[in-house]
């Protein structure tokens, strides 16, 4: 009797072993074994994506040796909420280390700084492909006039909505949420007190954010931003021409020009200052929020005319005078031609 016992409790034991041994196979040949065909591309999971579309997705680019034990898998540790984002599967082998990659998401904070922008699509390049939705999809918002009148903005005054600093913004937003989160820096920015500021010169806030957009082409120097600014304000205020050399700069499409022509004067464009009166129709870049404050607390006095300084110092000769003004020109000419500078 105990012979046969002890045969009995053998053949249950080798009967464990074998099952534990059949079940360890199954288990790693389900979850540890090597199952990501194609370790070097990305899986993009767009916004509402479905476990099926998620599996067409693999499908259709390899990425499985075997789809039905990744399916396994997904069902054993109950996959089911799909997270968009373009997941970068080079360290995935496994089908446990795609489920756990997939299912982290991509909801972390990723920091954006920006700042000497000119253009929407100089912003959308700055932007790249630092977040889940494409550039393309930026510009085709910035762009389009009846999305922007939501923030209050058309497709010329766009940039009006950025001002320059460092965010922390989610990667997998869209390209929608990206711009409601920088309206809610926007309209923090334009608190009431700046808005009553503006309301007192006579501008509008995307007219302040244009102004400062000229100051700030004219000169980077804290120093004479606000009365860079009192000039143009001083202008305005008598219905004279702007005429700021940057805004012919960005009509012409040419930034880099250190001498402008009498030629380049008669460029037919809205954004031409020696030819239509008042500010151009939107910024002719993304002034920084020290430059906008410097319009908004523009130095008081009778300056009507600036001129860069012969030095080449940076800084400007300022007058209320057309005839010293003529002769502040002639001097920075002449500097100009002395160092062979034509364009």
């Amino acid at each position: 009797m105990k012979k046969k016992t002890k045969s009995i409790v053998v053949l249950v034991v080798a009967f464990l072993g074998v099952t534990a041994l059949v079940a360890g196979a199954s288990f790693y040949r389900i979850f540890l074994s090597e199952n990501v065909r194609n370790p070097g591309m990305t899986v993009i999971v767009p916004p509402g994506s479905t476990f099926g579309q998620l599996m067409d997705t693999l499908a259709k680019h390899e990425v499985l040796k075997s789809e039905q034990t990744f399916r396994r898998t997904a069902k054993i540790l109950n996959y089911k909420r799909i997270r968009i984002g373009k997941y970068d599967i080079s360290n995935c082998r496994s089908n446990l280390d795609l489920v756990r990659l997939l299912r982290r998401g991509q909801h972390y904070p990723v920091k954006f700084t920006f700042n000497n922008v000119r253009t929407v699509d100089q912003l959308v390049e700055r932007v790249g492909h630092k977040f889940f939705f494409e550039p393309e999809e930026l510009a085709a918002l910035l762009h389009d006039p009846s999305y922007m009148q939501k923030y209050g903005l058309t497709d010329t005054t766009a940039v009006c909505l950025f001002i320059p600093n460092t965010y922390e913004v989610f990667y997998d937003v869209t390209a929608g949420e990206f711009l409601d989160r920088m309206h809610d820096n926007y309209r923090k920015f334009w608190n009431d007190e700046r808005q009553s500021l503006a309301q007192g010169i006579g501008l509008s806030s995307v007219q302040v954010a244009t102004l400062a957009s000229i100051v700030e082409e004219e000169n980077m120097r804290p120093s004479e931003k606000a009365i860079i600014a009192g000039l143009y304000i001083n202008r305005l205020h008598k219905g004279m021409l702007l005429q700021s050399d940057p805004t012919v700069k960005f009509a012409l499409g040419d930034f880099g020009r250190k001498r402008i022509l009498n030629a380049d004067l008669l460029v037919d464009s809205p954004y031409n200052t020696y030819r239509y009166k008042g500010l151009p129709p939107g910024p002719i870049r993304i002034p920084e929020a020290s430059t906008m404050d410097s319009v908004l607390h523009y130095r008081h006095h009778d300056y009507l005319y600036m001129c860069a300084k012969e030095d080449f110092s940076g800084y400007h000769n300022f007058t209320a005078s057309a005839a010293v003004h003529a002769q502040n020109a002639a001097r920075y000419r002449k500097a100009l031609n002395a160092r062979n500078i034509k364009r």
